[in-house]
């Protein structure tokens, strides 16, 4: 079930406006962006993994304020920020985004916008966020983004990008976790001394359509990081991130430090670098005992 799951992702990612991942969770925009039910894209507790929330949570914010931009423009995440409500998130979610107009700086300009998201009707979360859009190059195509009902072109020969995406998948699935999405996307974080840290493999598979870590993915593997430095007693709570420099290069690394534990809360510093040591993001996450 799997395999064919990628295979028809990959099929997918080869016409514009879309990228490996979205195909693969089959996010689908309506009125509100979906992440429907299944094995793929749940932890093994039976709830969406936190990159892709935070991955439907960015789509939905950025959505929004695409719609008042050329369709063919390009949106960089500055700032996202997602406080659940401690409700099961469990799929399939939802989640409707709502333009909140443009801060005008003298030299820039950011989109702004929040979003809610739903899980059979009950509230689990709410985002917002800042984006700065980018003119699309001269000639660019539109980047139409997809709804429910899709035609899937025949998948063929598969590229070099395209087999790793399989043979990660594929070894993945060899060992009988059920953790697919987390180990898939490279959420894999270990206790240290300090707290946690983890590496994450970059590649077509985590990648938006520049080649860079998709943004939700991003703070996705900070609060997966972040979540590690805690025992599982603890639950996520918020988390506030910060983009600092585009997710590129062949692995990110994420360090995450406790910097408060209390008695009922707890919050979390954590870094994520790239090649060279380079700053990519910063966030903040809270905790709370069950």
């Amino acid at each position: 079930m799997i395999r064919e799951r990628v295979l028809r992702a990959i099929a997918l990612n080869r016409e514009p406006g879309f990228h490996f991942i979205g195909n693969f969770a089959e996010v689908a925009f309506e009125e509100a962006v979906h992440l429907p039910a299944g094995p793929h894209v749940v932890d093994a507790d039976g709830q969406a993994n936190i990159g892709l929330v935070a991955m439907l949570a960015d789509m939905a914010l950025a959505a929004s304020i695409r719609a008042r931009l050329d369709p063919a423009v390009r949106l960089a995440t500055v700032s996202m920020s997602l406080q659940l409500t401690g409700a099961r998130c469990a799929p399939p979610l939802e989640a409707a985004g709502e333009f909140q107009g443009f801060l005008e700086a003298p030299h820039s300009r950011q989109g702004l916008a929040r979003a809610t998201l739903r899980s059979a009707g009950t509230v689990v979360g709410f985002a917002q966020g800042a984006f700065m859009p980018f003119d699309p190059p001269p000639g660019a195509p539109p980047m139409p983004l997809p709804g429910r009902t899709r035609r899937v072109p025949e998948v063929g020969k598969l590229s070099h990008d395209e087999e790793a995406i399989l043979e990660r998948a594929d070894a993945i699935s060899a060992d009988g976790n059920t953790d697919f999405i987390g180990r898939f996307l490279g959420y894999e974080p270990r206790r240290t001394k300090s707290g946690a840290s983890a590496t994450m493999a970059n590649g077509a598979h985590v990648a938006n359509r520049v080649g860079h870590v998709q943004g939700g993915l991003l703070m996705g593997f900070a609060a997966s990081t972040a979540r590690a430095t805690l025992p599982a007693s603890w639950v996520l709570s918020a988390v506030n991130a910060f983009f600092v420099s585009p997710g590129q290069g062949k692995a990110l690394r994420a360090r995450s430090k406790v910097i408060h534990h209390g008695l009922m809360t707890a919050v979390v510093r954590t870094e994520v670098s790239g090649p060279g040591n380079r700053r990519v993001l910063e966030a903040t996450t809270t905790h709370a005992r069950r």
